[in-house]
Parts: C-alpha cells; structure tokens; sequence
C-alpha cells in the first residue's frame, strides 16, 4: 500500500563498498532516485563506502541530504561535504533515534555490523509498536541470509510466525517507487 505522505527516507547502508561493484551502483542510483522523486535523503553523514556514494549522488542531482554522525566517527566516517544539514551527535543510539524520527520510511542496503544494528533497531521498535514506518531491503541476494535469519528465529519459537512483516524486501528502485507512490 503506498504511502503518499513519504517526504523523507533514512538509509542505512555500509561505510564499506563492498566487493560487488553492483551495491555502488545501487547506492548511487540510490541517492538520483530521492533527487528525482524530491524525498530527502536522512543518512549517517558519513562520505564513506556506500552511504558516501548515496549521498553525493543526490546532492549531485540537486536532493535533499541530512546527515546524522556521532561526534567520534566525524573523521573516521570522514564527514560528508555539501549536506543541506549535519547533525552532530554524541552516541550511536541518538543517531538512530535522531535517524528514524527525520524520516517517514527506512531503507536498507548492504552493509557490515552497524547496518544490521541500526536495521534490527528500527525492526525492534516495530514489532514493539513504536512505529509503522515501512521498512525495505534493496540488494537483492545480499539479503538472502538475513531472510532465512529471520526464519531460523521464528522455527527455533524465538520470534513470531509473522516476523517477515518487519520487513519487505524489494527487488529494486522501481518496486520502491511502486510502493511509495511516486
């Protein structure tokens, strides 16, 4: 059901390329598509692996960007220029927090350990009713494991038969266009 009140979308995504040049071209492409669909693109503010390269696309293209980093990772995530905003903050939590409350839906691409924290948050708080907000999986197979993850926790009666519906992965920029109505 598409949301037509979408204006902003959080993405969580690697400080890492990545070996497949195929996640740095989902990124990019990631990052023209908030540009041309005039959704803003809420992010970790770093200019790194794929979160850098989603963000200077859509700057590029004339988007929206705000970024949200933790004081400590400003060099080691290496700031990103040009952002219309950089929100500095002082813990990882407070970026998730300040993340999601900025942004209407959430959108994952492939990333290391802190992707997969900041996707299991946003997954916790849904299932906790602290939000409805859709969350999406771009990167096709790279999701595989965590999907069956996902179904290792409800076969072992650690999680609800009806986990999936944390959840929606997409088979690409089209299908998230179809589901946000733009």
């Amino acid at each position: 059901m598409p949301r037509p009140s979408v204006n902003a979308l959080c993405l969580f995504c690697g400080s890492r390329s990545g070996n497949d040049p195929a996640q740095s071209a989902l990124a990019e492409d990631f990052g023209r598509f908030c540009a041309a669909n005039k959704l803003a693109l809420v992010y970790g503010g770093g200019g790194i692996g794929l979160m850098g390269l989603a963000a200077r696309a859509a700057i590029a293209h004339g988007g929206r960007t705000v970024g949200v980093i933790p004081r400590a990772l400003m060099h080691a995530e290496i700031a990103q220029d040009g952002l219309d905003e950089l929100l500095v903050v002082e813990t990882l939590h407070e970026r998730k927090a300040l993340m999601h409350a900025r942004a209407d839906a959430i959108v994952a691409l492939p990333g290391g350990i802190g992707t997969l924290d900041e996707l299991f948050e946003v997954m916790t708080w849904r299932e906790l009713g602290i939000h409805d907000k859709p969350i999406f999986l771009l990167g096709g197979s790279y999701w595989a494991p965590f999907l069956a993850l996902l179904d290792h926790l409800t076969a072992s009666g650690m999680a609800p038969d009806d986990l999936h519906r944390l959840v929606e992965p997409l088979d690409g920029l089209d299908s998230l266009a179809q589901r946000l109505g733009v």
